[in-house]
């Protein structure tokens, strides 16, 4: 795809630095003891990273979402 779009990465570098921090955390931690566990910090993480795309900080997308808005139009 980067061949043809000159706006998409020959490398996939930004996917993996995204996953670092819960790589580093999984093997930190000696995993998750639960599936429930696993599931919830993906999703906080999810928010969280999707909340820092958009300008907010970790708190207020967490408050966005628990809300019922949307973390990509805060307002």
């Amino acid at each position: 795809m980067f061949v043809t779009r000159r706006d998409v990465p020959p490398t996939n570098n930004v996917c993996e630095r995204l996953l670092r921090p819960s790589v580093i955390f999984r093997k930190v931690t000696n995993g998750f003891r639960s599936v429930w566990g696993c599931a919830v910090y993906a999703d906080i993480c999810s928010v969280m990273a999707t909340g820092a795309l958009q300008g907010l900080h970790a708190l207020e997308a967490i408050r966005s979402c628990l809300a019922g808005r949307s973390v990509l139009n805060p307002a």
